[in-house]
């Protein structure tokens, strides 16, 4: 039988029927049960469930575009400023990354955690590779560690770590790599309100969002953690974008010069039908806008010079001030849930599988992104598309975005890399330059000095 004050506490909160569920079903299914909802805040799933106010539509005619640091007006000595000081956070041990991995491959017909999914043109490394090794380099580049907090989810928690180990954490010091895994949020009818079932045992159960990386932080002993380190600022990047580049001193140095609690990377988009959310002020606060919710009138207004207005591309990459993640994980409420309505299988209480034809369900998650309005001095810095993103979602064939168009990328930027160098190379070549050789065009020069024939390599790595 589950305990007493369990059923109590599901009554008090309008599950009822799981109360019911929990007095007749199996004692081995009850307690199996009973321990996934001993996890959940009841309290608060009753608050969210009786909410049924629709979230609070913004006013997009008054969107006006961000401040920022555009690339057209970036000078050689802002940049050297920026990246002097950069450069001193990371020789003082004052960065650390945040890797948000706890997405699948499953869009990439890859059944396994995306970020070991094969990605170098020539080497055919991971995602993973690639990012860590990015911060080996820079930790040896400036002599002090670069520790790793990576945010798994359930899905992919386990498969990763033994993927990591498996292969020594591509270098990276056992004690300078922290997975964590983010929470989870039970989905609830979207009539009744009630919990649904995925299996006759098992809560139906979905990530709480890239948001959800600030209690997570906070739960695992990872903010403490970085407390305890001295870490000040945090590179906080996604596992799908290879051109990331991770710790890079010219955008922390903006950043911190700014006195920004919360700065984050953009591209400009070309065209309103781009699949990228947009930074912009409303309300006098710097928000993001989804993709999928701004009006197409307001995604295509254009400017003068016939650019677009809302031009601000989000890539998801940010640097985050630790005092300003530590404040906010201490503030109940400080990220606000937001409800997706989902067709979500599940299992009725009688154990029929129901697989809905329309959504019939709600899921709740939080997004990182909400922070920005909280953060003092928020900034927004344009970068170089063709040498910062690229990100892998979706399948070859797929018109953006593929593993294709990452790996062109990949070989792109490393064509240039050379020809800034000085080396000739045809426009179609494929080359690969390993981070654990050069992270930039400078340091490679200094590699081909002491050896020329690198720049023959199809592949130039240590």
């Amino acid at each position: 039988m589950p305990p007493q004050d369990l059923v109590k506490q599901l009554n008090e909160a309008g599950q009822t029927e799981m109360a019911q569920y929990l007095t007749v079903c199996d004692d081995a299914i009850a307690a199996k049960l009973a321990s996934q909802l001993e996890a959940i805040d009841l309290t608060e799933l009753s608050e969210l469930a009786s909410d049924d106010q629709e979230e609070a539509k913004r006013d997009y005619t008054k969107l006006t575009p961000p401040k920022a640091v555009r690339l057209k007006d970036q000078d050689a000595a802002k940049l050297g400023e920026a990246r002097e000081v950069g450069e001193k956070l990371l020789s003082e041990g004052k960065v650390a990354a945040l890797l948000v991995a706890g997405g699948q491959g499953s869009r990439l017909g890859f059944e396994h955690p995306k970020g070991m999914f094969p990605i170098g043109p020539v080497s055919g490394k991971t995602l993973f590779q690639i990012h860590l090794e990015k911060i080996v380099a820079r930790s040896k580049r400036y002599g002090k560690s670069i520790p790793l907090y990576l945010m798994t989810s359930p899905a992919t928690h386990d498969e990763t770590i033994e993927f990591l180990e498996k292969h020594n954490r591509f270098g990276l010091p056992k004690a300078d790599l922290h997975v964590f895994c983010q929470g989870t949020m039970p989905a609830i009818d979207l009539e009744t309100k009630q919990l649904l079932l995925a299996e006759p045992d098992q809560l139906a159960l979905s990530p709480d969002g890239h948001g959800g990386m600030l209690a997570a932080l906070k739960k695992s002993g990872c903010l403490a953690d970085m407390e305890k380190r001295g870490i000040e600022q945090i590179y906080y990047f996604q596992v799908d974008n290879p051109l990331a580049d991770v710790g890079e001193p010219e955008f922390l140095g903006l950043h911190h010069l700014a006195e920004s609690e919360m700065s984050t990377q953009v591209v400009a988009k070309q065209q309103p039908e781009e699949k990228l959310g947009i930074l912009a002020q409303l309300d006098g606060q710097l928000q993001l806008v989804e993709y999928s919710e701004l009006p197409a009138e307001q995604a295509a207004e254009r400017i003068e010079d016939g650019t677009l207005k809302h031009w601000a591309g989000n890539i998801a990459v940010h640097g985050v001030k630790v005092a300003f993640l530590k404040r906010m994980a201490d503030q109940a409420g400080s990220l606000p849930w937001h409800k997706a309505i989902k067709k979500i299988p599940f299992v009725s209480p009688a154990g029929s599988v129901v697989t809905p034809d329309s959504p019939n369900g709600i899921k709740f998650e939080r997004f990182i992104f909400d922070l920005l309005p909280q953060a003092q001095n928020p900034m927004v810095v344009e970068v170089d598309p063709a040498l910062r993103f690229a990100p892998v979602k979706n399948a070859n064939g797929a018109p953006s975005d593929t593993p294709d168009s990452a790996k062109a990328a990949l070989c792109a930027m490393h064509r240039s890399w050379l020809v800034e160098c000085g080396v000739h190379c045809d426009e179609n070549r494929t080359v690969e330059i390993g981070p654990l050789v050069a992270l930039d065009a400078a340091e490679l020069k200094k590699k081909l000095e002491e050896n020329p024939k690198l720049a023959e390599a199809e592949l130039i790595d240590a």
